[in-house]
């Protein structure tokens, strides 16, 4: 079975994760302070680069909700779409 996680870097994990959730739902569901006070990408970066647990619960969030993330074209695909 392949990783999901293989070729994602956290700050594309946590990209996706907020675009999808925003701060305030992380912060429901995953209930860290860098999610609930004044959160950026950087200092969630920073905060889950440091501690393996909370990277740990990020990433599983992620691979629950893989599923349910909008499906884009690759860019072959839009660029076979373009010249038809």
């Amino acid at each position: 079975m392949k990783d999901p996680l293989h070729g994602k870097t956290l700050e594309m994990i946590l990209n996706q994760l907020v675009d999808y959730y925003s701060w305030e739902r992380l912060g429901l569901i995953i209930n860290i302070n860098c999610f609930n006070n004044d959160p950026s990408i950087k200092s969630n970066l920073k905060f889950l680069r440091k501690t393996p647990w909370a990277r740990k619960k990020v990433e599983d969030l992620y691979i629950r909700t893989l599923p349910d993330f909008p499906v884009y074209p690759t860019l072959e695909e839009e660029k076979k779409k373009s010249e038809q």
